[in-house]
């Protein structure tokens, strides 16, 4: 690893040139004084073509956004729809494709570092892998019904785990999806009603069922149409959990994300929804995080945020990790419903003067160096409850 100093070398950063994230990221190193980042290009990456490394750390940025970088991560490079559900599987193998040529690229440079680690990133996107692991270092999440290992078939095979289990109430996730893409809350009940809830948009057509990401959530209650989003959902590999109900405020379910850098909880944004889902691209809006501390109170509040830097320090090589955080409706206990790679576009939000942005370039600055992965065995005293 480089003994210079970051205020020497700078920071090179693998993105998609003239993306707001890069654009933030350029304007905090210059605020602290460090050299013009250099920008390798995701399109190179994931294209073959050549690519180059300096000494100093190598920051790898989100490949979202593009649509040429959708593209190649859609397999070949031909125009694909970016709003299409399906194609998890076949984007995140080239994604672990493209971080491996970044490793080897990183690795064959004199003096060049990671600062979040590419193996790190591919169980980011790996919903079961992640969910087993923080399980296994005890931070409370939601129950599994299914873990790395377990393939979902059907429709008729996730209700037959749900009545193993005797779980009414379900969260099915794409394994390797991100930003609710094809996220179903599905709700069933002992008379034989259904109900799923997403933002996938179902369409048949002559072809078959497809599916594609829309701003809108959508209730299906026709057992077939659930059926047949589920099947789809399916056919990628999903994760499913068990619905634990969010605290609620105003009337709107409320949930977290919390920022972890360099082992901290930094930067806090509460998002409020009517639905399941919160994202804020879904037409939610942000909530008062005082508010929500309030209504917890600050012990557990304080037991939340240890869990989110639990939840990150399962990742030591990796400066940043963004954390969904839900407290129960009970208001005592909390998960964590998924740890995020790039979860650090959090535009307004400030932690001692700093945004997301600042807080890494600062973290860099002050000597933050990856560490090696420690074995952690000691259970959370919330371990087990969601």
């Amino acid at each position: 690893m480089s003994g210079y100093p970051v205020t020497e070398t700078g920071v090179t950063v693998v993105g998609n040139p003239g993306h707001r994230r890069l654009v933030g990221f350029a304007a905090a190193a210059h605020a602290a004084g460090l050299p013009e980042p250099r920008v390798v290009p995701w399109r190179d990456v994931l294209s073959g073509a050549p690519i180059a490394f300096a000494a100093g750390p190598v920051r790898v940025d989100s490949p979202g956004e593009d649509q040429d970088v959708h593209d190649l991560l859609s397999r070949d490079g031909a125009p694909r729809d970016a709003t299409r559900v399906e194609g998890g599987a076949v984007r995140h193998a080239a994604l672990l494709r493209g971080l491996q040529r970044i490793r080897d690229a990183v690795d064959g440079t004199p003096g060049a570092w990671l600062v979040n680690e590419p193996d790190d990133i591919a169980v980011m996107f790996d919903k079961p892998r992640a969910s087993a692991l923080l399980a296994e270092a005890g931070v409370p999440v939601p129950h599994a019904l299914t873990g790395p290992d377990t393939k979902v078939a059907s429709y008729e095979h996730l209700r037959e785990l749900m009545r193993e289990e005797r779980r009414p109430r379900v969260f099915i996730k794409p394994a390797h999806g991100s930003s609710a893409s094809g996220v179903v809350a599905l709700e069933t009940s002992g008379s034989g009603r259904v109900q799923a809830t997403t933002s996938a948009e179902l369409v048949r057509t002559a072809g078959g069922v497809e599916l594609f990401n829309a701003l809108r959530i959508r209730k299906y209650r026709d057992e077939a149409d659930v059926a047949a989003l589920i099947d789809a959902l399916c056919a990628d590999r999903v994760h499913v959990e068990s619905w634990l109900p969010k605290l609620t405020l105003d009337g709107h379910a409320v949930d977290l994300r919390v920022l972890v850098v360099a082992g901290r909880a930094t930067h806090v944004v509460a998002r409020a929804s009517r639905s399941p889902m919160t994202n804020l691209h879904l037409g939610n809006a942000r909530a008062d995080v005082g508010a929500v501390r309030a209504a917890v109170g600050d012990e557990a509040w304080a037991r939340a945020m240890a869990s989110c830097v639990r939840a990150a320090g399962c990742f030591p090589r990796t400066l940043h990790v963004g954390v969904d955080l839900l407290f129960a409706v009970d208001r005592r206990r909390h998960a964590v419903g998924e740890v995020n790679a790039f979860g650090d576009l959090l535009p307004g939000v400030l932690h001692h003067g700093r945004d997301t942005w600042a807080e890494q370039v600062d973290a860099l600055v002050r000597g933050w160096r990856p560490r090696p992965p420690e074995r952690r065995t000691a259970p959370h005293e919330d371990r087990g409850t969601a």
